[in-house]
């Protein structure tokens, strides 16, 4: 089978390695790909929001399916600009249409849909430039710390969380009347707080059937302690040591089985990844959001431990035939420590020589910021190289990860060295 994976980071590196390992796999494309993709498969230099162009590989190719890894082309309607076409149709898309994105594409869209199927999440309310006036009086009847939400998509960082009062009001009015996330803060979701530990749970559908992957637990603040600005995360680790039997069945019953129900019920097509970010509240599960597709850099230790042929289990997901998958889990825990530029999530330098990469032993290497320029691996984003380790347990995982981030060299190459910290 000819395989294409729209992406260009560490996620899509991921989904590259476990696909090159397929039997099932004759050929495979990444588009655009980085210095690592390109390694294992063909990069193809197409823009994972042109359609058109995307529609003439395709055919050209004779690609039989199409995973697609950021949210943006998902949001955009990929899924039903296939679905509605008579040469792609039959392409083996994995994600959802663009109602069933909405749930990723907008905050509020995603609130009403948890409220109208009884999945538990922190009360809310939303605002545009309009109602902004209202939008401070609201924040006056919670208590802080103040839960601001962009709308639409701002590349993980439209999270604002505020202890006081006034600086809260002052970043609403940046956000909807001064526009800090561009469109995205078009409206404002304003919620409570909820105060517990997070974890993020992974979920494959046909839209009927689900399969619950591996749990995993990342880290978006740049600094140690879960300090200072937030990224689009600086590490993960797989399983969730503190999500045992007892609560995984509570997030069966009270989130998962509700969420793929009322996609049925709404006739919402959706055959791809659902990412549920939750947070656990005196043992109880809640909806802080929903992505629809992998995370990253949770990706990094997600796939690494489905032992099933994923080409098979995708396709099965296209063919609404989840439920006859047996997807088999490796036991061991995973962990991955993200490398990335100086001064990420500001400003920072790319065309960084990447040196040590040959030498790495016992982690896999997924690349994420990276390119190839003159035969050498330079740097090309803020997050750079994921290194990801596998052991009995996460602590002796993160050490092995740990190790091999000491191999690795660039300049002003910086990573969080406590990950775990709050696990133990």
């Amino acid at each position: 089978m000819k395989i294409l994976i729209l992406g260009a980071g560490g996620r899509e590196h991921t989904f590259a390695h476990m696909i090159s390992h397929s039997g099932k796999c004759s050929e495979l494309f990444v588009a655009p790909g980085n210095a690592g993709t390109s390694k294992i498969a063909e990069n193809v230099d197409l823009k994972v929001t042109d359609f058109e162009a995307i529609k003439d590989f395709v055919l050209d190719k004779k690609i039989e399916m199409l995973i697609v890894g950021p949210e943006d082309p998902l949001v955009e309607g990929i899924a039903d600009f296939f679905a509605q076409n008579e040469q792609l149709k039959n392409i083996k898309l994995i994600g959802p249409s663009k109602r069933g994105a909405l749930l990723e594409g907008s905050k509020e869209r995603a609130k009403e849909f948890m409220l109208m199927h009884k999945i538990p999440t922190a009360a809310y309310e939303s605002f545009t430039e309009e109602s902004l006036e209202a939008g401070k009086l609201f924040m006056e009847t919670l208590d802080a710390p103040y839960v601001l939400k962009a709308d639409g998509l701002a590349a993980g960082k439209g999270v604002l969380i505020l202890d006081d009062l006034e600086e809260a009001k002052k970043e609403l009015e940046h956000m909807l009347a001064g526009k800090k996330f561009g469109a995205a803060s078009t409206k404002v979701v304003i919620e409570e707080f909820l105060d517990g530990i997070e974890l993020s749970v992974f979920v494959l559908t046909d839209g009927k059937n689900y399969k619950i992957l591996p749990t995993a637990k990342d880290y978006k603040r740049i600094g140690e302690g879960d300090t200072g600005l937030n990224t689009g995360g600086m590490g993960a680790i797989s399983p969730v040591p503190f999500a045992d039997k007892q609560f995984m069945q509570k997030i069966e019953e009270r989130i998962v089985k509700p969420t793929v129900n009322g996609l049925n019920e709404e006739d919402i097509s959706y055959k791809g990844f659902i990412f549920i970010g939750l947070i656990k509240v005196n043992n109880d599960p809640y909806v802080i959001e929903y992505n629809v597709r992998m995370g990253d850099p949770e990706t990094e230790v997600v796939l690494p431990r489905i032992k099933s042929d994923l080409v098979e289990v995708l396709e099965k997901t296209f063919d609404s035939k989840l439920d006859e998958v047996n997807l088999e889990i490796d036991d061991r825990a995973a962990t991955t420590v993200m490398m990335v530029s100086g001064g990420y999530p500001e400003a920072y330098e790319k065309g960084k020589e990447i040196s040590g990469l040959d030498e790495v032993e016992g982690s896999i290497l997924f690349h994420a910021g990276t390119k190839t320029e003159d035969g050498k691996v330079v740097t090309s984003g803020g997050r750079v190289i994921a290194i990801t380790s596998l052991d009995n347990d996460y602590k002796k995982a993160l050490k092995k990860s740990y190790q091999n981030a000491e191999k690795l060299h660039f300049d002003k190459m910086y990573f969080r060295k406590d990950l775990g910290f709050d696990l133990s």
